[in-house]
């Protein structure tokens, strides 16, 4: 840590914050639960299978094209229990709010996770709300905990994928990035930039209708697509090979990509997940998931190829093969 301080890098989902988790806080709480390094812990309490997860969420601006910090809070938590292969049925919500904050915009925020919720269908059973002198916070934090159920046979986790896995995206990336991004530096584009926030729990339903041999599920928020596949990478000791010809991205994300330098894969995501599932599966799989509204433009973007220590490859389009690294620094900040 540089001169002993926290920097915002170290809350950007990439190599900073990963460096973190395991050096500082996984040393000191280590157990079973927590060193699988999920999106959620998978407890077994007298035969009930639960998985049980907690988040904060922190945006600027508060609200942009295609959601709110409210929505973000719902659908956020509720992917998290769906990465670990539940059914999500509860959540807390604890408010820290700024001395001076509107009370119509917090009126809004909430009433937008009533209808969140109810999409979901998730009940808000508990919470907390605290308030800070002015200065004290930036306008409103949100802190979430989540809870559902995980029928028999299915066993869900980073550390699971295997050789000869496909890795299979549900869609674009990038979008949310670039919607927050545009909204709090007032750019415009050609093409509206909307976020992709959703929840994917009806999503991973219907992907385990079609077989409970998922080995990995897992959503690109902070740090994007290439920080989550290698975490699994390393989690799992394997190596993966994407191409990039096969990664959906909206041709305006694209090209505001290319405006201002930024690099899709590490652009930070809402409503999007990456499976690893045995190839044998995979045609029914993809066909299963262009059935759910929030899966209509998955594709099989790559696979794992060998057992190692733990890298990712991106095949470039001109023939190439280079190494994809987690995210150095903070690329966008405040961003979930």
């Amino acid at each position: 840590m540089k001169e002993d301080r926290i920097l915002l890098s170290h809350g950007s989902g990439g190599k900073l914050s990963f460096n973190l988790i395991k050096k500082l806080f996984l040393s000191n709480f280590n157990n079973p639960y927590l060193e699988r390094l999920d999106d959620g812990a998978v407890l077994d309490i007298e035969g009930l299978k639960l998985a049980y997860t907690s988040d904060s969420y922190t945006v600027d601006p508060l609200f942009f094209k295609g959601g709110n910090i409210g929505e973000l809070a719902v659908y956020g938590t509720v992917n998290d229990l769906a990465m670990c292969g539940a059914t999500p049925l509860y959540l807390s919500c604890s408010f820290i709010i700024e001395e001076g904050f509107s009370l119509s915009l917090l009126r809004k925020i909430v009433s937008s996770m009533r209808e969140a919720s109810k999409i979901a269908k998730v009940d808000i059973v508990t919470g907390d709300t605290k308030v800070v002198n002015k200065g004290a916070a930036d306008k409103i934090f949100i802190n979430t905990s989540g809870m559902g159920t995980i029928k028999e046979g299915i066993n869900i986790s980073g550390s699971n994928a295997k050789v000869g896995d496909v890795v299979i995206i549900n869609g674009p990336i990038g979008s949310h990035g670039i919607a927050v991004l545009s909204e709090r530096e007032g750019l415009k584009f050609e093409t509206e930039m909307r976020s992709d926030t959703a929840p994917l729990s009806s999503l991973v339903a219907d992907m385990l209708k079609v077989s409970k041999d998922i080995h990995v599920l897992r959503d690109p928020t902070r740090g994007g697509l290439s920080t989550t596949l290698n975490e699994i990478a390393l989690s799992s000791k394997v190596d993966v090979e994407i191409n990039e010809g096969d990664i959906p991205i909206q041709e305006a994300v694209r090209a505001a990509c290319e405006i201002l330098g930024y690099d899709p894969l590490y652009l930070a995501n809402e409503g999007k997940l990456v499976a690893f599932i045995p190839s044998q599966i995979a045609p029914n799989m993809l066909k299963k998931m262009k059935e759910n509204k929030y899966g209509k433009e998955s594709k099989v973007i790559g696979r794992v190829v060998k057992k190692s220590e733990g890298k990712v490859y991106l095949n470039t389009t001109i023939g190439g093969k280079r190494i994809v690294d987690m995210l150095t620094g903070e690329q966008l900040p405040r961003i979930c």
